[in-house]
C-alpha cells in the first residue's frame, strides 16, 4: 500500500503552484516539518517563509512533511512505511537536516509522533553520528524551548530570516571539515539565535526551581533573539499556492510586532519592536498575488493599526481582489476598512475585547471601551456586515465573578446595537481560558485552577442561554492546562512528554507527569518569586526583565501603559 501514499502525495502535490522540486546533486536535503495537517500547516505563513528562503540557496534542497491526516496516517501505521516528502516522496530518515515549525504547544506531542513515523530516533542524546540533525524554529522555539530539550538538537531563537543563513553556512562549514555531530552542535552554538540544548546543564534546588542554566565548554552564558534589521526588504508572502489549505487566502503581512503593551501578549513582547511594511512594498506583493486571483490574507499582529490601511485596501480593492483579516481593533478600525471588507465578501467582523470589564482590560492594558467595540460593530452594520465575532478570556489575573457578569453584559450589549442595526445575524463568543506566557508580566503569576475556568464558561453558557442566535466557542479547561504546563515548563517535562506520547498523547500527560514525580500544581498554580530563574531565561529576549515586574505592578494597580512610540527606551528593545 506505499504506492498508494506516494500516489496520494503527488496528487496533493498537483494541485499546487509555487512548490520547488530541486535536483540533489550539490544541495543538502532540509526537511521542513509542520507538525500538524496539510491543511493547517499550509496556512502558517512562516512556513512559506521558511521553505522559499530555503529553496532559494544554492545549497539547500528544501521538501515538506506534515502530520498525516487519519486515514493516511492508518495507511503508514498498516505498511510500516516511513513517513514520506510531499516533494519527492522521500523518508524522514534520509535527510540530514530535518526542521520543525512549532507554533502551538499542543503540537509538542505530534513532533514525536512525526518522528516516530519517519524512523528517526526521538532522543537527542541517542542519536549517533549517522543520525539527522533535529532543529526546531517558531514562536514556541523561541519563547521557551526548554520542554523540548531532550528533543531536538538546536534551535532557531528569533526569525528565521535572520538566522537560517548563518545557521546553514556554519552547518556546511562543519561537514566540510568533516567534524563529529558533538563538535558540529558545539559549532552551531556560536552562530547567533542558535540555541544548543546539549551544550547547557540545568542545576535546580531542593525546592523544585531552577538554581542556573550552566553553560558548557564555549557556549554563550544567553542567547539573544536575532530579528531582520531591514523589514522592508522583503514582504512575507505565501510561497505555494493551493486549495487545499485551511484559509484559502494568499497570505501578506503587513506588519510585524505590535507596539500597544497588552500585558498577556507573547507575541506582543517577544516580537517587539514593531515593524511595518511601506505602501510601495505592498504594493509590489499585491501585484504578484494578483495573478492567482486569490482573497488576499493581511497578516500582522493589529491589522487596522497599519498606517496606511486605508490606502492599502483601496489599492487591493483597485486591483480587483478581495481581502480578508483575521481580526481587528476597536480602537483603531476606519470606515473606509471595514467597507472594504463587506465589499470584498466578509460575513463576519472580528473584534478582540479579551475581557468584559473595564477593570480587567486595565489589568491586561488592552487600551480600548466598551465604545470602541460598540463603534465597531457600527461600521460593521452600516457596510452591511451582520455577523460577529468576539475574542473572550477567562481566568485572567485578578477576575472576579463581576467580571464574569461584564461579559454578559457586553455580549447582551452588543446583540442589542446588532438588532437595532437590523441585523439578524450571528454573534459568536470564542472563549479561551488564559494562559500566563513566557516574557510577559505575567509570567510570575499562576494560572486559574481548571475548575475556575469551568465554572467562568458554565457562567457564560447560563447567562447568555436565552439569547437568540448567540454561539459560544471554548476551548476545554484541560487543553489549556496542558498549554499553561508547556509554555512554562522546564527539561524535566521531557520524560512525561515522551511517556504521554505513548499512552495517546496531550490527555496523558499530566498522568505522565505523576508517574515522573512532576507536580502540576508547581508548574501551574503557584506565584513565582521576583528574583526566580526560569527555564527561557537562557535567552535574551531583547526586553528587560525589571521593566516586565514593574508591568506586573502597574497591573495590579490597574494603571496603563501607553504604547510605543518613537524615541521610546521603556522595555529594552530599542
Amino acid at each position: 500500500m506505499s504506492w498508494q501514499i506516494k500516489e496520494e502525495l503527488r496528487r496533493r502535490l498537483q494541485r499546487e503552484s509555487g512548490y520547488f522540486n530541486l535536483p540533489r546533486g550539490g544541495r543538502t536535503p532540509f526537511a521542513l516539518i509542520y507538525p500538524n495537517e496539510y491543511r493547517v500547516g499550509m496556512s502558517n505563513l512562516g512556513l512559506h517563509v521558511v521553505y522559499s528562503l530555503l529553496n532559494r540557496r544554492g545549497d539547500t534542497a528544501c521538501e515538506r512533511f506534515f502530520l498525516p491526516e487519519r486515514d493516511m496516517l492508518s495507511r503508514y501505521q498498516k505498511t510500516n512505511t516511513p513517513l514520506l516528502s510531499l516533494e519527492t516522496q522521500t523518508p524522514l530518515h534520509a535527510f540530514p537536516l530535518i526542521g520543525f515549525a512549532l507554533s502551538f504547544e499542543l503540537d509538542y506531542f505530534h513532533v514525536l509522533t512525526i518522528l516516530e513515523l519517519g524512523k528517526v530516533e526521538k532522543l537527542a542524546a541517542k542519536k549517533g553520528e549517522r543520525d539527522p540533525l533535529v532543529i526546531a524554529g517558531g514562536p514556541c522555539a523561541t519563547f521557551n524551548p526548554e520542554p523540548l530539550a531532550d528533543f531536538f538538537d538546536a534551535f532557531i531563537i528569533g526569525e528565521g530570516e535572520a538566522i537560517l543563513p548563518q545557521f546553514m553556512a556554519a552547518y556546511h562549514e562543519a561537514k566540510a571539515q568533516g567534524l563529529s555531530r558533538l563538535k558540529t552542535l558545539a559549532s552551531l552554538a556560536k552562530v547567533p539565535g542558535v540555541y544548543v540544548p546539549s551544550q547547557y546543564e540545568p542545576v535546580y534546588m531542593a525546592s523544585g526551581a531552577l538554581q542556573t542554566i550552566r553553560p558548557l565548554g564555549e557556549a554563550p552564558a544567553k542567547v539573544r533573539r536575532q530579528w531582520v534589521q531591514d523589514f522592508d526588504a522583503e514582504v512575507a508572502h505565501t510561497a505555494i499556492v493551493t486549495e487545499d489549505a485551511e484559509f484559502n487566502l494568499y497570505l501578506l503581512e503587513t506588519a510585524r510586532g505590535c507596539g500597544r503593551h497588552c500585558r498577556f501578549c507573547m507575541a506582543g513582547y517577544a516580537f517587539r519592536r514593531p515593524r511595518v511594511h511601506s505602501l510601495a512594498k505592498l504594493a509590489e506583493a499585491v501585484a504578484t498575488a494578483k495573478s492567482y486571483g486569490k482573497r488576499l490574507g493581511l497578516m500582522g499582529a493589529a491589522i487596522s493599526d497599519y498606517p496606511d490601511i486605508d490606502r492599502l485596501c483601496a489599492l487591493i480593492l483597485d486591483e480587483g481582489l478581495a481581502m480578508s483579516v483575521a481580526s481587528l481593533r476597536a480602537d483603531s478600525v476606519t470606515p473606509s476598512m471595514v467597507e472594504a471588507l463587506a465589499g470584498c465578501g466578509l460575513k463576519t467582523l472580528t473584534i478582540a475585547p479579551e475581557a468584559g470589564s473595564v477593570r480587567l482590560r486595565a489589568v491586561i492594558n488592552k487600551g480600548i471601551t466598551a465604545e470602541h467595540v460598540f463603534q465597531a460593530v457600527d461600521l460593521g452594520l452600516m457596510a452591511g456586515i451582520i455577523n460577529f465575532r468576539l475574542y473572550i478570556m477567562v481566568g485572567l489575573p485578578w477576575e472576579e465573578e463581576e467580571d464574569w457578569a461584564a461579559i454578559v453584559q457586553l455580549a447582551e450589549a452588543v446583540r442589542e446595537r446588532m438588532n437595532s442595526g437590523g441585523s439578524k445575524g450571528l454573534l459568536t463568543l470564542s472563549v479561551n481560558p488564559f494562559v500566563p506566557k513566557p516574557f510577559t508580566p505575567f509570567q510570575w503569576l499562576p494560572m486559574a485552577e481548571k475548575s475556575r475556568t469551568a465554572a467562568a464558561l458554565r457562567y457564560l453558557q447560563q447567562g447568555l442561554k436565552k439569547m437568540p442566535r448567540l454561539k459560544i466557542i471554548a476551548e476545554a479547561p484541560k487543553a489549556a492546562l496542558v498549554q499553561g504546563i508547556l509554555a512554562r515548563g522546564d527539561r524535566r517535562l521531557g520524560k512525561a512528554i515522551l511517556a504521554a506520547h505513548g499512552q495517546g498523547g496531550a490527555k496523558k500527560l499530566t498522568a505522565a507527569m505523576k508517574d515522573s514525580e512532576l507536580a502540576t500544581e508547581f508548574y501551574l498554580y503557584r506565584r513565582r518569586e521576583e528574583d526566580e530563574v526560569f527555564p527561557w531565561d537562557i535567552i535574551d529576549i531583547g526586553v528587560k526583565r525589571d521593566y516586565l515586574y514593574a508591568e506586573l505592578d502597574r497591573a495590579a494597580k490597574f494603571l496603563p501603559t501607553s504604547p510605543c512610540f518613537e524615541g521610546c527606551r521603556r522595555c529594552g528593545v530599542c
